[in-house]
C-alpha cells in the first residue's frame, strides 16, 4: 500500500508532505478518482483525521489535519483569522520584480454542485499575495514568439486564502505559473513537459507556521520538494538558500524573541 510522507504527528494533529495529484478528499470534479489523502491517511494512522485546509490537487506539499473535532476547530479559527503563515514556492514565465504585493480582488468561484445555491453576484473577495524572486534563468530555446525562454523561481506568501488564488494572482500579473493547465500558458507547458519530462503544476506548498493549539508554541512544518520538481530545479540551475530537500517539522525556541 503507499503510504504518505509523515512531517509531524503528535496525539493531537498529523501532516503530511502531499504529493500532486492527490485530492485532499472526494469531489464531483474527479469522480471518477479512487485515491485521496483523507481515507489514506486515516489507513496508513489508523485514525479518523480532519482536514483544516486544503490543497489544490495539482498543488503539492504541507496538507494539515487534526486528530479531534475540538483541535480542527481551534486551528480553524487561527486560520480564519490570518494566524496562519503560508509559503509557497512557485516556477512562473518570465523575469518578475525582485519582490512585490499583489493586492487584486478576485470573484469567488463557485463549484455546479456543492454551491449550486450561491448567489453568483457576489463583490469581489479581497485577495493578497506577497512574493519574492529567489532566481531566475533563461534558456536558449525559442517557446511562442521569443527567442529565448525566461522563467523566475518565487517565494508565494498569501495573505489571504481565496480559491486558486496564487495561480489567479501569477496570470494577472502575466507571470502565469509553469503547468497550470487552467490559469497558465500552453506553450510552456508543453515546453516543460517535452524538455524536462515535467507533466505538473509547478506549484509546492514548501512552508506552513502556526501556533500549536495544545502546547501553545509555534511550530513550522516544512515539505521537501519530489524528484521531478528538484531535478527540474538542479538542471535549470535554479540554486537559492531555502530548503527544497527535506521535510522538517520545528517548534520556536521559547526564549528567542518574537
Amino acid at each position: 500500500m503507499e503510504e504518505l510522507e509523515i512531517i509531524y504527528q503528535d496525539e493531537y494533529l498529523v501532516a503530511i508532505n502531499k504529493p500532486t495529484d492527490l485530492l485532499v478528499h472526494r469531489s464531483w470534479i474527479d469522480k471518477d478518482e479512487t485515491r485521496f489523502a483523507i481515507q489514506m491517511l486515516r489507513d496508513q494512522i489508523g485514525r479518523y483525521v480532519y482536514p483544516v485546509h486544503r490543497l489544490d490537487k495539482p498543488t503539492s506539499g504541507v496538507l494539515l489535519f487534526a486528530l479531534t473535532k475540538e483541535i480542527a476547530r481551534a486551528l480553524s479559527e487561527q486560520m480564519q483569522a490570518n494566524a496562519f503563515k503560508k509559503q509557497y514556492l512557485a516556477l512562473v514565465r518570465g523575469y518578475t520584480e525582485e519582490s512585490g504585493l499583489i493586492d487584486y480582488a478576485l470573484k469567488e468561484l463557485l463549484d455546479k454542485m456543492t454551491d449550486a445555491k450561491a448567489r453568483e453576484d457576489k463583490a469581489a473577495q479581497e485577495a493578497v499575495t506577497a512574493y519574492e524572486k529567489i532566481g531566475q534563468v533563461e534558456l536558449p530555446f525559442e517557446v511562442g514568439r521569443y527567442n529565448t525562454a525566461r522563467y523566475s523561481l518565487l517565494k508565494l506568501n498569501p495573505q489571504t486564502g481565496r480559491k486558486h488564488q496564487l495561480r489567479r494572482h501569477m496570470k494577472h500579473i502575466l507571470h502565469p505559473i509553469v503547468g497550470d493547465t487552467k490559469y497558465g500558458r500552453g506553450e510552456h507547458n508543453r515546453f516543460f513537459r517535452e524538455q524536462f519530462n515535467a507533466h505538473r503544476l509547478l506549484l509546492h506548498a514548501n512552508a506552513l507556521t502556526f501556533t500549536h493549539p495544545v502546547l501553545n508554541r509555534e511550530l513550522t512544518l516544512t515539505a521537501g520538494m519530489d524528484a521531478v520538481f528538484l531535478d527540474l530545479i538542479g538542471e535549470m540551475g535554479l540554486d537559492c538558500a531555502i530548503n527544497l530537500t527535506e521535510s522538517s517539522a520545528n517548534f520556536k525556541d521559547e526564549h528567542e524573541n518574537s
